[in-house]
């Protein structure tokens, strides 16, 4: 009896628990990925597209379905990077990147400077300000584009870089502003009190405190509006005529001739030429861009 009883505790303790059955649940796993990965092909399949026809011959560029080429060529990007019309590719691309950058550094300087003004300051109409501001979002662009144009041909800037640089400088970006104002509405108001306590000016707190913890909300408002300009296509169209002064996406356009053959091989592959920069960019500053929009908040 006292064996049986010694025993007993561990025939129970070594007994193994019962298995459960984990085929529903791996089951569900694997269909969950397997529908994003059908919807990534899905999103994908253009790019996969336009690299595959960046490398065809003119003639397979539109005969052919295929997704690779079947008799892969150079002579496209060689044709992309001569350029056309008398222009280079490297002119083409500086003049992308001078917009661009102009754009960016006028944007952040202009809306950090407004967003602390209305998150920081306090004036008089600053709550009204503020709402014409917000106001300016459900405005058309195109609502204005007639008299922007107008401004800018009187003041003899058409078919020149200013109007669409100009504009970058004077926060006419109503999103980033408000993008930078919930920023830093969410940092502590004590950071202020402490460096007035310190002896500094609202200038000084701005420059010591507020902008270095602002940075990620800066670099988010510099990937968009670098993004947008280079991708910009219609307000290039409206303001530069000369193909000297063209950028990237217009110049992609004049590949495409009505009365004789379109070049859709050095088109496709100047795509793939203006792509690489944007990407880059991206790449380089993303783990940035998902920092500043998750801490930017929606805090009224």
């Amino acid at each position: 009896m006292s064996t049986a009883t010694l025993t007993a505790p561990e025939d129970q303790a070594a007994t193994p628990p019962p298995k459960r059955n984990k085929k529903p649940g791996r089951l569900r796993t694997v269909l969950w990925h397997a529908v994003i990965l059908a919807f990534i092909a899905v999103l994908l399949y253009p790019i996969a597209w336009l690299l595959g026809a960046a490398f065809k011959p003119a003639n397979e560029v539109i005969t052919s379905l295929a997704l690779l080429p079947e008799n892969p060529t150079w002579q496209n990007f060689v044709d992309a990077v001569a350029g056309i019309g008398g222009t280079s590719f490297g002119t083409f691309l500086y003049n992308s990147l001078f917009i661009a950058g102009g754009s960016v550094v006028g944007n952040v300087v202009s809306c950090v400077l407004a967003a602390y003004a209305f998150a920081r300051l306090r004036f008089k109409l600053s709550k009204l300000m503020f709402g014409f501001m917000l106001m300016t979002l459900m405005l058309p662009h195109h609502v204005v584009l007639i008299p922007q144009y107008i401004i800018f041909q009187n003041m003899g800037m058409v078919d020149t870089f200013w109007p669409l640089i100009l504009p970058k400088f004077l926060a006419t970006e109503a999103f980033f502003v408000f993008l930078m104002i919930q920023f830093m509405r969410g940092l502590p108001r004590e950071l202020d009190e402490a460096a007035t306590i310190d002896g500094c000016g609202p200038l000084r707190l701005f420059y010591y405190i507020i902008l270095p913890l602002a940075r990620p909300a800066l670099i988010t408002t510099a990937i968009f509006t670098f993004i947008w300009t280079w991708n910009d296509f219609f307000s290039q169209l409206i303001y530069l005529s000369s193909p000297s002064n063209y950028t990237l996406p217009l110049a992609l356009r004049l590949f495409i001739d009505q009365t004789s053959v379109s070049a859709y091989g050095p088109m496709f592959a100047m795509s793939v030429l203006t792509l690489v920069p944007i990407g880059l960019f991206f790449f380089a500053f993303q783990r940035y861009l998902v920092q500043g929009l998750a801490t930017s908040g929606l805090k009224g």
